[in-house]
């Protein structure tokens, strides 16, 4: 649904870009470089269109070649393109290409587990399903797993100024890397050497004053590794990007209340004294135990409630339950950016030791800061933490103030030096009657700022030989070894223990929270630092040789070996239970894995060439598997090749879902049913309602509780590839891929989640409901409850926490096309080049015992992908134009609309109609808000060649300032936009200016 009136350029614009990426697929020359990868220049050099190519290798494959067009699609990255795209980092750079899609994360992301990390799911298949290397080797995985479960190398982590190029290969992998290579593979290829000095300033800004940004990189080299046989370079860069807040981006990002455009106000804190807001409000109940503020009664005996300081900042509102003070807490306390900062350092030493032996030592550090305060400030009134007590809420029955304070804090009603609580409005008249005269209190502590700072530090060393003997054998030997140290300090969450005391003893002044001291504020509040890690070795050996010739070259094999130990440690923030808000998820384990593996070409025509490989992988668990895979190229006439691969591959479980000492809950965003909202004051009917005004009526987050099972056993793939490669003419080339991936025994937590919330919320009384979730299946209950609706106590309240089982469940299937396009021109001391990249999913269906869940084009599924969704079409398009020293680029990203409708989220029979809208408005059938429009964004890139050494560039982000479409059924907390797909209509138009030198 628009609700931004357009100006006849945009209209335009949105319009004619969709069909010219298609048309430029269909009829012109253009496209994003794929296959064949570009050819490795000197040190110091740019490559130049007329090198020869030496032999190379492809990731994918462990033998090198001349002929860079291998059986399998591969997109390069080559770091000019990226220079001229503007992008400064590994995370936009590899999250660019347009395979990537559901389950990505982005660093806009804040508020799941992986906040602060960022991270690439090729074909929608996950994270954990694409396997990320630097120079063909793996790394350390980011501490805590996104999702809960899923593992994944942090992109903020890998240095950008050392890219040579990234080649993403798009079909299976496993065969030559093992598991987790099922979507694909992410090559991040550093400079092999370099000599003289070269380095970049750059700064920015967003055009509204925000988003700052600052980078810097240098790197010295010295040793002409040709000539002398050595060579050694150091590295180092940093980067700085400021804060940008949901408010100075406005209407919608930083609300939600919808109303103004026929949406719901799912904004509950300037209506209902209910909602917690940093203005308390009390309600006098009973209070079973004086020495417990969390014993309070579930009946209200007095109405209306007391707002204790109506000095309301943003003015008053009047409700049947009195008055309250007006807040939108998501305007107040969001942010769509976190400041970030990174910096690295790296260093490499090449050496070639004898005629046939070179070797090589390289060293990384990296440190990635991501400081986040998008979260709203504590609540005083909570659940218990994942795994604590039902004593411990505070939320049910209900906390509340005592009529009597006592500097002990304990048998406050009958010390000596009791007083009548300031706080509570009610204490004078109930002096004699404490128990009939507490103050149930909703209240959100604003003084006190809430969010977390999260360093990761990553270190990585490897070395390698590698050499000839014997005129065709070939042999490397490469050893890694990485380690991530990620600290999290969380702030602003409340202790239950000084919460306790803070109101007994009185410490905490509610009527006016400016008076409270930052100690106070320390103590009851305590910053809280947990450290994790997660650590990776591995040591891999490989042998090739030229067998025999064939009419089209060579018979090549190559045979290897690897044994790689990894660990993690995710530790418990909450181990002690002692913290409102805190995730108590964990995960540990270790295990060592053993593998051989194997590759034979073989060129058996000159226009056909055969490629065969295959993995054997052995974990300490107690599985293996074997990875086989087969490729074939057909090129009967220079200008036309057709290609295809099938491959088995397969996902070991992470540490996160196997660990016997691992657990998580996770969190979405609901909203519950109709005859729920009925019964708890809704108007309408069982099929379209609204709140009543009631906000227990209104969205909220839903958790699953999670804990590791021994017992899985691997995810497994099969995949294949088709594709045909067009070069009519040197100066323009073509490649079509379809691809087809069927993903089986898969790793879900919780695949009945939908049947069982139904369940509940299917039941009258929380004991019937309670039984409906278990008869679900095994693992299926109900963990915590809310506390009882204070407006309708007889209700059922809504349901917190389901626990659901890790199991090996369903198979998913996806399926699309690719097509890249390449086009370079000459009109005299002019050059054009235009490159453009298309993926269109076809489908992404997950099969269940219940039927098929479908999520191509919708918002499925709706918790991998964190509420963003499978985009059926994304593309980019970059045009280049170079006159003498002076260069003009301007990047188009597309990504089509998408349906608000989540299988996933469903009970059976399922459907992607626009009647399952997750978003409905009161008496909507889900038509309008059913799609969030597509999006289209440009880049603008220019540059000067002042001489050899000095180069200016100036850029503009998104320079049609285009705004993010609304997405209503977006996570809660990215209200209404989604972050994966649509953060440059976040920041809007945004400027940096910058300059190359090199010595």
């Amino acid at each position: 649904m628009a609700f931004f009136r357009s100006t006849p350029k945009q209209r335009l614009l949105t319009t004619v870009a969709p069909l010219g990426l298609l048309a430029m697929v269909a009829a012109t020359p253009a496209f994003a470089q794929t296959t064949p990868a570009p050819t490795p220049a000197p040190s110091g050099q740019a490559a130049t269109d007329d090198q020869s190519a030496p032999d190379i290798v492809i990731t994918g494959s462990l033998l090198s070649r001349t002929d860079a067009e291998t059986p399998s699609p591969v997109t390069v990255l080559t770091s000019e393109n990226l220079a001229r795209a503007g992008i400064t980092s590994s995370a936009e750079a590899i999250r660019s290409v347009s395979a990537d899609s559901a389950g990505s994360i982005g660093t806009g992301f804040q508020t799941g587990f992986s906040a602060g990390g960022s991270a690439v799911s090729l074909r929608g298949l996950g994270v954990s399903s694409t396997l990320v290397l630097i120079n063909g080797l793996r790394s350390s995985n980011f501490p805590i797993n996104d999702d809960g479960h899923n593992a994944y190398v942090d992109l903020n982590s890998i240095p950008f100024s050392l890219i040579d190029r990234i080649e993403v290969l798009k079909d299976g992998a496993s065969s030559t890397y093992g598991a987790d290579a099922i979507g694909g593979v992410v090559n991040l290829i550093l400079k092999k050497t370099f000599t003289g000095i070269e380095g970049n300033v750059e700064g920015g800004v967003a055009e509204r004053g925000d988003g700052s940004r600052y980078r810097a990189s240098l790197t010295a080299g010295i040793g002409d590794y040709e000539a002398k046989g050595w060579n050694i370079y150091i590295n180092g860069e940093y980067q700085r990007d400021g804060r940008i807040s949901n408010h100075s981006r406005g209407f919608p990002y930083n609300t939600q209340d919808l109303s103004a455009i026929g949406g719901i106000d799912n904004n509950s804190a300037d209506s209902s004294l209910t909602t917690a807001t940093p203005s308390a409000v009390v309600f006098r109940t009973t209070q079973a135990d004086l020495n417990n503020p969390r014993s309070g009664g579930t009946a209200l005996l007095a109405t209306p409630g007391t707002t204790l300081n109506l000095a309301c900042p943003y003015g008053v509102y009047t409700a049947a339950a009195g008055q309250g003070c007006k807040y939108d807490l998501t305007d107040l306390y969001r942010q769509i950016q976190p400041l970030q900062e990174r910096y690295s350092f790296n260093g490499k030493a090449s050496i070639r030791i004898g005629d046939n032996v070179e070797g090589y030592v390289t060293g990384m550090y990296s440190r990635s800061f991501v400081s986040i305060t998008s979260a709203f400030p504590s609540a005083i009134r909570n659940t218990q933490p994942f795994g604590g007590a039902p004593g411990l809420a505070s939320s049910n029955p209900g906390i509340v103030l005592p009529v009597y304070i006592c500097s002990a804090g304990v048998n406050c009603a009958t010390a000596a030096n009791r007083q009548l609580n300031p706080n509570n409005p009610y204490a004078a008249a109930f002096a004699g009657d404490p128990s009939n005269g507490a103050a149930r209190i909703y209240y959100l502590f604003g003084d006190i700022a809430a969010g977390s700072d999260r360093t990761n530090e990553v270190y990585r060393v490897s070395a390698g030989l590698n050499g000839s003997f014997g005129g065709d054998w070939k042999w490397r030997v490469e050893g890694v070894g990485a380690w991530d140290d990620l600290s999290i300090t969380q702030h602003g969450l409340l202790n239950i223990a000084q919460l306790m005391t803070a109101i007994n003893t009185g410490s905490y002044n509610f009527v006016n929270p400016q008076l409270n001291s930052p100690a106070l504020r320390a103590t009851l509040a305590p910053d809280k630092t947990t450290p994790s890690y997660s650590s990776m070795i591995s040591l891999d050996a490989s042998i090739s040789k030229e067998l025999v010739d064939l009419p089209g070259g060579p018979l090549q094999i190559a045979v290897g070996g690897q044994v790689r130990r990894e660990k993690l440690t995710n530790n418990n923030q909450n181990a002690a239970l002692d913290t409102y808000g805190l995730t108590t998820s964990s995960a540990f384990g270790k295990h060592t894995v053993y593998a051989a593996y194997f590759e034979l070409d073989a060129p058996i025509l000159k226009s056909l060439d055969v490629n065969v490989s295959g993995r054997y992988d052995n974990y300490s668990e107690g599985f293996s598997h074997f990875s086989p895979k087969v490729g074939f190229k057909f090129k009967p006439i220079p200008e036309f090749a057709i290609r295809g691969t099938y491959s088995q591959g397969f996902r070991a479980p992470t540490f996160a879902e196997s660990g016997p000492r691992s657990q998580f809950a996770g969190f979405v965003t609901t909203t519950p049913p109709c005859n729920f909202q009925l019964l708890h004051g809704g108007t309408g009917t069982t099929s379209t309602c609204a709140s009543g005004g009631n906000p227990y009526n209104l969205a909220y987050s839903l958790g699953r509780g999670v804990a590791g099972n021994p017992n899985l056993q691997p995810e497994t793939s099969r995949s294949f590839t088709a594709g045909a490669i067009f070069e009519p003419a040197k100066w323009f080339s073509m490649t079509v891929d379809y691809y087809n991936v069927k993903k089986s025994n898969l790793i879900v937590a919780g695949p009945l989640i939908g049947q069982a919330v139904t369940a509940y919320y299917s039941a009258t009384n929380l004991a019937a409901a309670t039984a409906a979730v278990a008869a679900v299946g095994p693992g299926y209950s109900v963990n915590t409850t809310d506390s009882i609706d204070p407006l309708f106590p007889a209700a059922l309240p809504r349901v917190l926490i389901i626990n659901v089982p890790f199991v090996n469940a369903n198979y998913a299937i996806t399926s699309g096309i690719d097509v890249a396009a390449t086009a370079k021109f000459r009109f005299g001391d002019a050059k054009f080049t235009s490159r453009i990249e298309v993926t269109h999913i076809f489908k992404y269906d997950l099969h269940t015992s219940a039927g098929i869940q479908r999520y191509a084009g919708t918002f499925g599924p709706y918790d991998l992908s964190s509420g963003n969704g499978t985009p059926d079409w994304r593309g980019n398009w970059q045009n280049t134009l170079e006159v003498g020293a002076f260069s003009l680029s301007a990047t188009a990203y597309y990504v089509g609309k998408i349906k608000e409708v989540s299988t996933d989220q469903q009970a059976a029979p399922y459907t992607t109609a626009c009647s399952a809208n997750l978003y409905k408005p009161t008496g909507s059938n889900g038509d309008p808000f059913c799609f969030v429009n597509s999006f289209i964004n440009v880049d603008l890139n220019g540059s000067v060649k002042v001489n050899d050494k000095f180069t200016f560039y100036v850029n503009v982000g998104n320079i049609f300032d285009a705004r993010a479409p609304v997405a209503p059924a977006a996570y809660a907390s990215a209200p209404n936009f989604l972050t994966s797909w649509h953060y440059a209509g976040l920041v809007g138009r945004k400027f940096s200016a910058g300059a190359n030198f090199k010595f």
